[in-house]
């Protein structure tokens, strides 16, 4: 099983394949919009800009399960990731990372590469996970790596 056996809704409400993003490395965020890391969005958004024309793209996913720091809408989100942070990059609706409910894709993430001590719940926003253009969870980040510090696996797998 690999990520391209899953779909998420985007944030503009249509379902879409991560199929899709075949060929390409990923790195997938749960994002927040009230959260101490969350001018990490800049530093997300300069490696998509600096890497996306060699195929590699962020793929952000909202979450509001820690500390309510997601509270708004689609619609909300969207406007404030543009506006403030000037987000290109594909942005999914809001999901959960953990528990019962968690996302399928965020389930086989977790599984895939599981945190400290082989835990694999999501202890926080802005968790990363790094996929090869195969589709393959190679690393898990945690919230407290810089997104700019991420260039040398990425560029690895480019």
């Amino acid at each position: 099983m690999s990520i391209y056996d899953f779909s998420a809704q985007t944030i503009d409400g249509t379902e879409q394949s991560l199929a899709d993003y075949k060929g390409q490395p990923l790195l997938i965020v749960n994002t927040a919009s009230k959260c101490g890391f969350t001018p990490q969005y800049e530093g997300l958004e300069a490696l998509y800009q600096q890497y996306k024309d060699q195929g590699f793209a962020v793929l952000g996913f909202p979450c509001d399960q820690f500390g309510h720091q997601e509270p708004g809408d689609e619609e909300e989100i969207k406007s404030f990731c543009s506006l403030t942070y000037n987000v290109s990059f594909p942005m999914f609706a809001k999901i959960e990372v953990n528990g019962d409910n968690a996302h399928p894709l965020y389930q086989h993430l977790k599984q895939a590469k599981p945190g400290v001590l082989g835990s694999q719940g999501i202890k926080w926003n802005f968790t990363k996970f790094l996929v090869d253009g195969q589709g393959e969870v190679v690393k898990r980040y945690a919230p407290t790596d810089k997104p700019a510090s991420l260039t040398q696996d990425i560029e690895a797998l480019l």
